[in-house]
This record gives C-alpha cells, structure tokens and sequence, in this order.
C-alpha cells in the first residue's frame, strides 16, 4: 500500500509539471500591468516672479467729452432745443500697441492635482490712445434766430501703471499647471480731454429778405486734464506655469483688462514670465 502511494505522488508531480510548462506566459502573472509613478509636483506654497507685456488697446471716446460739453451750455437755447452735449461728434474705435515689464507675487493652495491661488499682478508700460471729432448743425430754434452750431472735441488717455488682483484656479498636469483667472483692476492713467462750441447767429431769409448774418458767441472752450488718475475695472484670463527645476517656472498668459473710466479702455495682452515657487 505504502508503494502504491508513493508512485500516485509521482506521477501527479509529473503531471502538474508538465501542465504548468504547457500553460501561456500571461504578462499579468510576471507583473507586466504595475504602472511606473506619475511624477508629482507640488505648487502649494508662496511664489514670486517678473513678466514682459505686449498688446493692443481699444478705446471708445464717443460720449467721453458729454459733460464738458453740457456744462459749457448750461442754461441755454441751443443745448435745450439742440442737446448739443449728446452729438456724437465723429468719434471712432481707436486701437494701439504697447508693451510693458513688472511683476507678479501670490499664494497657491493644492487638493491633489486642484491647484486654487490669490494673486497680485503689474505691469508699468503704456497703453491708450486719442482721438479728436466735431460735428456742425444750423436749425431756427423757437427764438426766430437761425442758430448754425459747430462743436468740437478731443480726448486722450495714457495708462502708465496696471495691477490686478486675481483669484487663480488650475490642475496640476505632473509639472504642468494650466489655469483660469479673474478678478479686479486697478491703473494709474492721464486723461485730457478738450471741448469747443461756436454758435453762429442768422436772420433766416424771408421772401425778398436775404439771411443775414448777426453776429456770433464767441467760441466757448474748456480743458480738463486729469494727471496720475486712479481708474477702475475687472480682468479676466488664462495662463500656464510650467515647473523647470526645483522651485523655478516658466509662465505664459493672456489677459484682458477693462477700465471703465472717462474714456471706456479694453486691453488684451500676451505676457512671458520667470517665478520662482519657495
């Protein structure tokens, strides 16, 4: 009995054996699925850098001049029947290139790959543009007299300083961090503006009667300038960081700025930056 079990035990070892030798080499028996580690990068913690600027201005002068034009014709015919003040004066969509330099500092906090931040944003450089418009009109107004009126404006805005403080929200991509930003703007700009008004005073023709020419007021003008003025406004954008060694990034963005001030100014900009996370 004890040789007969011996030789089951054997030819079940030789078997099995042969068995296993026949079976395919699955990779998921060897380990062949284990995935290498995805290389994490963390961006919590403060940062600093600088940036370069290029980009476009937009400015709308139509309206910019309204007020000026209002208060010179305070209490009068012309600006009653005439509303002068509102005359649209020709004024046109004008556009300008400028370029900057500054800064950037901000906070980030990170939830796996989430990545939310605060930051503060500057460029000094110069943006804006000017414009200049008039508009003429003659009608007889309700005082018998043929009023012929020309006004004429001119308007320009220079922004030398631009921040922003924007909220950031990104996902991290291993060193790859593309985001979305917004939040409000701030800038230091010049803004002069001019506004002219001629009236010119006519008996109107009348039968046989020729229109003759009475006189004229003498060329009402008021110039305002504003110098080193704080204006308001909001941003929006996206950008990119991309880790490079150790705390070092490189950044890329577009942002758009608008001021909504005297003068209505949209700015787009391409930035290039260096920061360094600590």
């Amino acid at each position: 009995m004890r040789r007969f079990l011996m030789a089951a035990v054997m030819c079940g070892s030789v078997a099995h054996g042969a068995q296993a030798a026949d079976m395919p080499d699955f990779p998921v028996l060897r380990g062949g699925f284990t995935d290498a580690p995805r290389r994490t990068i963390n961006w919590e913690g403060f940062y600093i850098g600088g940036q370069a600027a290029y980009g476009t201005s937009d400015e709308k002068f139509t309206g910019s001049n309204s007020n000026m034009t209002a208060g010179l014709l305070a209490n009068t015919l012309i600006e009653s029947e005439m509303q002068v003040s509102q005359w649209p004066l020709g004024f046109s969509k004008q556009s300008q290139h400028g370029s900057g330099y500054g800064g950037f500092f901000g906070y980030n906090s990170q939830w796996d790959d989430v990545v939310i931040g605060l930051e503060m944003s500057y460029i000094h450089g110069k943006f804006g543009g000017s414009d200049t418009g008039d508009m003429a009109r003659r009608m007889v107004l309700s005082d018998g007299v043929e009023h012929v009126v020309t006004s004429s404006a001119s308007s320009s805005i220079a922004i030398k300083d631009m921040g922003t403080i924007r909220a950031r929200a990104g996902y991290a991509i291993g060193g790859f961090l593309p985001y979305m930003f917004g939040g409000l703007a701030l800038g230091q700009a010049d803004i002069i503006r001019t506004a002219t008004v001629q009236d010119d005073n006519y008996i109107p023709r009348s039968g046989t009667t020729p229109r003759t020419y009475i006189g004229s007021i003498i060329p009402l003008t008021a110039t305002q300038g504003q110098y080193s003025r704080l204006i308001y406004g909001y941003t929006a954008g996206l950008g990119f960081d991309w880790a490079i060694a150790g705390g070092l990034f490189l950044r890329g963005e577009w942002e758009y700025v608008r001021f909504t001030s005297a003068v209505d100014t949209s700015i787009n900009t391409v930035r290039a930056g260096i920061g360094y996370k600590f």
